[in-house]
């Protein structure tokens, strides 16, 4: 039975070959995910190990709160270390230096004016540091800053934008810019920058007012004199620090620096591996479609086996052994794409404006492991239906003529399958609206069981389905148009499944665009709803900005009101919570804000509003405290002095300006909100932003309208770059679409050698499979399209308490993704139709 195994791969290896390829890319995008992440985490690992490569022990603040939000942000830093702590350290038995260092925000401008921005990581700024054991800093050009309005960058922002010693820049700090001379370019060892975050270096003096130290260091660096190890100086050290700071090897600091941010990105991990899992999900249709198909092609076959003594098990085993040859071939194949798909992902990112640190590609052992666990576990579990199947053709059965197999409609298949949609509903809703812990993989398990139910129970319809897709065809298209929608009629499982991976593939895109459409009408609702303001001052690159911008528009005659809003998180019953900075005096002018109880007038230092929703979730009312942990600071007990009704803008949390400057380190605006002036035109106001964005480059100054259309473009941005990661799950469907056919066509071999003989053309052949190919890809993009809705409606409701609640269906793009699928269905008949056409009349009419 082996050899005949292995014998029937050999002979179907075109057949199966596509089969695998299907699980090769849904591998390889596993594969290249962990690719990808592993190389970045090495590329951070060895960054900052050699930013720490000369120090000793690392001295700084104990954090209150450790913790990461939604998106993957800090909870902020911890206290700074005061410069009064030098000398003590200077004075321990072992330490050969000590010095402080800082870190803060510090942005450059371009030679046109432009703030140069990241993609995603940090502008840096920092302190030099003297010691050339502790600088991790090299210089390549130039010299060290020395005096204010000296600066050294970093190698790779001076050779993408054109800078060199001896040029004047702007850069842009917490506080107002300022004007300064690059005096050096250096790089981190061999790197030219900190993992893709551009840097700006001061010399210690001028960085204590560029990046708010105030006489304090985030961190002192301390070298160890020779013979002292540095645990052992770590230890003498912790012995004369004061409660509040903690002191770290090197190696600890560096390691835990680099962990902080590889858990930030974790989401990132994820987000990747669910499109691999979205791929692999699609993949498994098509092979169970295939071994379905090639198990019913080969019923003869089959039999002749059990005639000649095979038993039911020996059968199963031998199609399972098919399957797993097959998901080991497409594992080494997939595995070694990974390594494409890992510089693909990149670039793709890259387009999308991310940009990821890098080193050399890194393929660890539980890449491999995972790569042929997902790959042979896919095949061999699609292949587990199609091998009992297999393993029940009697020996009876050899002695019959190959045909086609008839569809019968099952009762079993209809129950099964209803039973399965209205599971998969009720898991997905359970996930949406349930609150459980693990939201995200109950919503995955039901989007998945839905989507199977859905398969199961489609061919149902497939037949009267069909006959409406391919209605006009008799007319359009003669002979050709109505035996291409007969052939895709005939075996409505068959057809059915095929569709499936399609319907997978347009059904999640469908409802990405219509999720993107409902926050795009949600969050213009919100802005129309809520926004008082005339002008509206942020970020592109979702990062804080300047409070020198507020100052600025403050100056302006132009503007009545100026209001900044700050964001950060603090711990609540060791959960993260977002809360906002405002001041109370200009806030109400700005934004809509509708009291319960209390007054917004109310919030002074210490004090907080609360959401309503929180408030009745922890039972809190007028006078309660809310016993907040903050990184900086600590515990502490803020007085609620107010409940408001609408968190679409503020969030569930708000305090003063005076309460965040006391409990964050750091001091940037998320926005900034402006009221114009009675009597100011709209081209006056204009005016008087323009010359304040002159100043400040990296942020945009809105009026409501722009504001709105600029999120609508962001959300389109995100939807363009979640489209582009489902179309690997589209490009299998369309080789799953290819596949089916291809098999069709050996199955149909007769058929179509009669249909030859009694007189079609090879151009009506080609015409039929078209027509075929394309009745299945519009019945997979209607049924997708449909589940897309569903699931979008699903996914509006749930969020209707985070300020989603418009549901907005874009008609015209879902019409654009079906008339897609009839072009990705005339794409993928082209080689099974060329086959067709070929095929020889005699040899066909006398195919067994």
């Amino acid at each position: 039975m082996w050899r005949v195994t292995f014998k029937g791969l050999l002979a179907h290896k075109v057949r199966l070959g596509l089969t695998a390829l299907s699980i090769v890319l849904g591998v390889a995008f596993v594969a290249g995910t962990f690719i990808l992440t592993d190389t970045m985490g090495r590329a951070f690992d060895d960054l900052f190990a050699t930013v720490n490569r000369g120090v000793a022990v690392e001295v700084s603040g104990v954090p209150k709160f450790e913790s990461n939000g939604i998106g993957g942000e800090a909870a902020g830093t911890a206290e700074r270390v005061p410069a009064s702590l030098l000398g003590t350290i200077r004075a321990v038995d072992g330490v050969r230096s000590a010095e402080g260092g800082l870190t803060g925000y510090a942005q450059l401008v371009d030679k046109q004016g432009k703030a140069i921005t990241t993609g995603g990581a940090p502008n840096l700024g920092v302190s030099w540091a003297r010691d050339p054991a502790i600088n991790p800093l090299v210089l390549r050009q130039g010299r060290p800053p020395r005096a204010a309005g000296e600066v050294v960058v970093d190698a790779h922002t001076a050779q993408s934008h054109d800078l060199r010693v001896g040029d004047r820049v702007r850069v842009l700090l917490q506080g107002p810019p300022m004007e300064a001379t690059i005096v050096g370019i250096a790089g981190f060892g061999q790197a030219d920058n900190l993992g893709g975050a551009t840097l700006v270096a001061f010399d210690s003096r001028t960085a204590q007012v560029a990046l708010n130290g105030h006489g304090k260091f985030d961190a002192i660096e301390v070298t160890a004199t020779p013979g002292v190890s540095p645990d052992e100086l770590k230890s003498r050290i912790a012995k004369v620090l004061p409660p509040a700071y903690q002191a770290k090897t090197g190696e600890e600091a560096a390691a835990k620096t680099s962990s902080d941010i590889k858990h930030a990105m974790s989401l990132f991990n994820v987000a990747l591996l669910v499109f691999a899992a979205i791929s692999l999900f699609v993949g498994a249709f098509i092979i169970f479609n295939t071994f379905q198909i090639l198990v019913t092609q080969r019923t003869r076959e089959l039999a002749l086996r059990r005639a000649l003594g095979a038993s039911p098990a020996q059968v199963r085993r031998s199609v399972t052994l098919e399957a797993a040859v097959v998901g080991i071939f497409a594992s080494v194949l997939g595995l070694g794409a990974g390594f494409l798909i890992a510089v693909g992902l990149k670039a793709l990112l890259g387009a999308f404006g991310i940009e990821l640190p890098s080193t050399t590609l890194q393929l660890l052992p539980r890449t491999v492991v995972v790569a042929f666990v997902v790959g042979v576990g896919t095949t061999l579990v699609s292949s587990v239906m199609p091998a009992i199947r297999a393993s029940r053709v009697p020996p009876v059965a050899a002695l019959r003529e190959s045909q086609p197999a008839e569809y019968r409609s099952s009762r079993r298949r209809t129950a099964a399958g209803s039973v399965i949609t209205v599971l998969g509903a009720g898991i997905l809703m359970y996930g949406l609206l349930g609150g459980p812990s693990n939201a995200a993989a109950m919503v995955g398990l039901g989007a998945a069981t839905v989507f199977f139910g859905v398969a199961v129970l489609s061919p149902l319809i497939v037949r009267p389905v069909a006959r409406f897709i391919g209605a006009p065809l008799p007319r359009l298209a003669g002979v050709s148009g109505k035996l291409g929608r007969e052939n895709a009629m005939r075996n409505p499982r068959r057809t059915a499944s095929t569709a499936a991976a399609l319907m997978i593939g347009l059904g999640l895109v469908a409802f990405v665009g219509i999720f993107a459409q409902s926050i795009k009408a949600s969050s213009d609702k919100i802005l129309r709803e809520t926004m008082k303001a005339d002008y509206v001052v942020s970020n592109p690159q979702f990062t804080g900005f300047s409070q020198e911008v507020a100052g600025r528009l403050r100056s302006e005659r132009a503007f009545a009101t100026v209001a900044e809003f700050r964001q950060g998180l603090f711990g609540l019953n060791g959960r993260a919570q977002q809360v906002q900075g405002v001041d109370p005096e200009t806030v109400q002018a700005v934004v809509q804000v509708n009291m319960k109880a209390g007054s917004v007038s109310a919030l002074g230092d210490g004090d907080v509003l609360v959401f309503e929703d929180a408030a009745t979730s922890h039972g809190w009312k007028l006078g309660d405290t809310v016993q907040a942990q903050f990184a900086r600071t600590g515990k502490q007990a803020l007085r609620i002095v107010g409940i408001y009704t609408d968190d679409r803008i503020l969030g569930p949390y708000v305090v003063s300006l005076s309460t965040f400057r006391k409990n964050f380190v750091e001091q940037l605006d998320s926005i900034v909100l402006a009221k114009t002036s009675p009597g100011v035109t709209a081209a006056q106001a204009r005016d008087a932003a323009d010359r304040v964005a002159k100043q400040f480059p990296n942020v945009k100054m809105e009026d409501q309208v722009q504001f709105r259309a600029s999120q609508a473009a962001q959300v389109d941005q995100l939807l363009g770059l979640i489209t582009a990661l489902l179309g690997l799950a589209i490009w299998i469907a369309v080789i799953g679409i290819v596949n089916t056919l291809a098999l069709s066509i050996y199955e149909r071999t007769r058929e179509i050698g009669l249909l030859r003989a009694v007189g079609m053309i090879r151009r009506q052949v080609k015409s039929m499979i078209r027509w075929e190919s394309v009745i299945i890809a519009v019945f997979g993009a209607l049924l997708g399209t449909a589940v897309g809705v569903f699931f979008g409606w699903a996914m509006v409701q749930a969020l209707s308490d985070q300020g989603i609640t418009e549901l907005a269906i874009p008609g015209v793009q879902l019409v654009i993704y079906v008339v897609l699928a009839g072009l990705i269905g005339i794409l993928a008949a082209m080689r099974p139709a060329r086959r067709a056409a070929k095929l020889d009349v005699l040899s066909a009419i006398s195919y067994e």
